[in-house]
């Protein structure tokens, strides 16, 4: 566990100013400079860090040259190196004050186990020593200023926090389930209004995704009301089925709501997080790992609660026959008419409960995956990447599904049975009971083979939106 915590926290980085090197920054730039024209590119920083036994993570040395490259001419004169390192040094003295927690100016091994802690690790005092002393070069056990500015001039990383950012859900996944826990935004995106462009961002990569994916979204809908063991409806079928009922775009049927609910339903469950976060809180500010989840899991059962009947009218109008309704407004006035204000929470119970496990399992897997490849691959970063990430998500989120999806299945036969003629009204429990009887185990599974195939695009789809809206939006990557 040190490794990945000392290579997550404390990444090895030794500045240049240290017993035997250059002192001043004009001395580091003379030195990095290596073809003498005035100014340091990438291939320069990454060489002249390497040659002073300076290691520095992947994409380091781009990162500082964007951050610091003020006329976007590709390398730093001396003026913006400078300048980087004035600023990069502010912010390395917050975070130094921030661990500092009895204000001594020295950072011990009891306030690197807190601050850790504060984040939701809890590592034991011998491995606190263990990340100290990775730092701490004069033997006291105890880091100063100078031991930290000296450890990470050269690490672009200025904060834990935005470390810690690399262990969260992206926004970029979106397989046309919900997430419990929402994406969190630092104080600083938050003031900055980038947070807004960020939920921008994956709520059209959501609905891209959603609209990409949605023939298969309505056959995994179809079967799980439709198919039952003496009328098995298999993929090629059931796609005959729709296609000879309503043509091509009937495989389009609901699409259009399941699309309108992401913007609600994302801004309802961010806020919603914020704000439980806060009251769950054992300390002011710090949020621990099991308070994150709880709040996560009680602002998507929120976001659910407000968006509720647009479940219901979007498995409705993805189920109906031509002509059955001209659209989301009739489908909503002629369920209000017919079965009154209640049907719009039709499979509420089932859909609540299935939160827990769903959110669970996925974020238990997705951690203990990005885990295991950092304690196998991880060397000088703590980034497992983007496709690592794709993938831990993609399996963990498929994970979450198994273990929810007979809940998802009483819910939609539950939103749906009112608009199936001859169909009796059951209870949740009642409908457990005759798929067990009838169908057997594997009846609360009908339709996941179609929702399982949808999860490799809709990820492809959601990725590839998602990055070319950052770009659009002038989010740094």
């Amino acid at each position: 566990m040190f490794q990945i915590v000392g290579k997550l926290f404390f990444p090895h980085c030794r500045c240049a100013a240290s017993q035997d090197g250059p002192k001043t920054y004009e001395e580091l730039f003379a030195k990095l400079d290596a073809n003498n024209d005035g100014k340091v590119d990438v291939s320069e920083l990454r060489a002249g860090l390497a040659a002073m036994g300076i290691k520095s993570g992947k994409g380091a040395a781009q990162k500082i040259i964007s951050s610091g490259d003020k006329d976007e001419d590709e390398g730093l004169d001396f003026s913006e190196f400078s300048q980087y390192l004035k600023e990069h040094e502010k912010k390395l003295k917050l975070t130094f004050k921030s661990l500092d927690k009895n204000n001594d100016g020295r950072i011990d091994h009891t306030e690197i186990k807190q601050s850790l802690a504060d984040l939701g690790l809890d590592i034991s005092k011998e491995e606190a020593e263990k990340i100290l002393q990775s730092i701490d070069v004069d033997g006291t056990m105890t880091v100063d200023w100078n031991e930290w500015r000296e450890h990470f001039l050269f690490n672009p990383a200025t904060n834990l926090q935005e470390i810690i950012r690399y262990w969260k859900h992206s926004t970029v996944l979106d397989i046309g389930e919900s997430l419990a826990i929402p994406d969190e935004f630092t104080e600083e995106e938050k003031t900055s209004g980038l947070w807004w462009k960020q939920l921008s961002a994956g709520a059209m990569a959501g609905a891209v995704s959603r609209t990409g994916t949605a023939p298969l979204d309505r056959m995994k809908v179809f079967m799980q009301v439709h198919a039952t063991k003496s009328n098995k409806i298999s993929l090629s079928g059931g796609f005959k089925q729709m296609l000879k009922e309503g043509g091509v775009t009937s495989l389009w049927r609901g699409n259009g709501i399941n699309v309108l609910k992401i913007a609600p339903e994302t801004a309802i469950k961010f806020m919603a997080y914020e704000q439980y976060k806060k009251l769950l809180s054992s300390e002011p500010g710090k949020v621990r790992t099991h308070e994150r989840f709880m709040a996560g899991s009680l602002a998507g059962a929120t976001a659910q609660t407000a968006i509720y009947p647009m479940e219901v009218l979007k498995t409705r109008l993805t189920l109906r026959k031509t002509g059955q309704y001209s659209g989301m407004f009739d489908c909503a006035k002629k369920i209000l008419k017919n079965e009154g204000v209640k049907a719009f929470y039709k499979g509420y119970i089932p859909n609540i409960l299935g939160i827990i496990p769903y959110a669970g399992i996925d974020l238990a897997i997705y951690e203990s995956l990005k885990n295991l490849w950092l304690s196998k691959y991880a060397k000088d970063t703590a980034n497992p990447g983007i496709l690592v990430l794709l993938g831990c998500g993609t399996i963990s989120s498929s994970c979450g599904q198994v273990a929810s999806y007979p809940l998802a299945l009483i819910r939609t036969r539950m939103q749906a049975q009112a608009s199936i003629e001859g169909s009796k009204q059951m209870s949740m429990s009642q409908i457990a009971k005759m798929i067990l009887e009838k169908e057997g185990f594997f009846g609360l599974y009908r339709g996941i083979l179609p929702n399982f195939m949808k999860v490799i695009p809709a990820v492809s789809i959601s990725y590839v939106v998602y990055e070319n809206m950052r770009y659009s939006l002038g989010i740094q990557k």
